[in-house]
């Protein structure tokens, strides 16, 4: 497969999926969580309450880690994503477009009476992989 090809298929995998399991690290040790993500080209874009232990590991280490893949019953069959890179924080416009771009993937969030208003009060993150394969 040429660079272009597997370019092409690494961006179109990040947009039919949904969820990135998300390892974070810092002095207490490390930690994986599953989040509902974005993408925005090979960026992702997702968001953790600021009490939970990835938004504060993220906080002391902005350094993470991922995997992308689909539930496979046979091991020869697993395809996926892995990364690492950097996780920000976004505040200002870089949040409102996060924010955004997510509710137009998961439009569902926008509609819940629940969740819609919880979106304002979470923490908005951008992992920018320096990494993927």
């Amino acid at each position: 497969m040429s660079a272009r090809a597997a370019r092409a298929a690494a961006l179109a995998y990040l947009v039919a999926h949904n969820v990135l399991t998300l390892a974070t690290a810092d002095a207490s040790g490390l930690w994986a969580a599953a989040v509902f993500y974005a993408s925005d080209g090979f960026d992702l874009i997702f968001l953790s309450a600021g009490h939970t232990r990835p938004a504060r590991q993220i906080a002391a280490n902005p350094a993470v880690a991922g995997t992308i893949q689909a539930d496979y019953a046979d091991w020869e069959s697993i395809k996926g994503i892995q990364l690492a890179g950097r996780a920000t924080l976004l505040a200002g416009t870089a949040r409102n477009a996060a924010i955004d771009l997510y509710l137009a993937k998961f439009p569902f969030v926008a509609r819940s009476p629940q969740l819609a208003p919880a979106v304002q009060r979470v923490n908005w993150y951008r992992l920018s992989p320096d990494t993927l394969y």
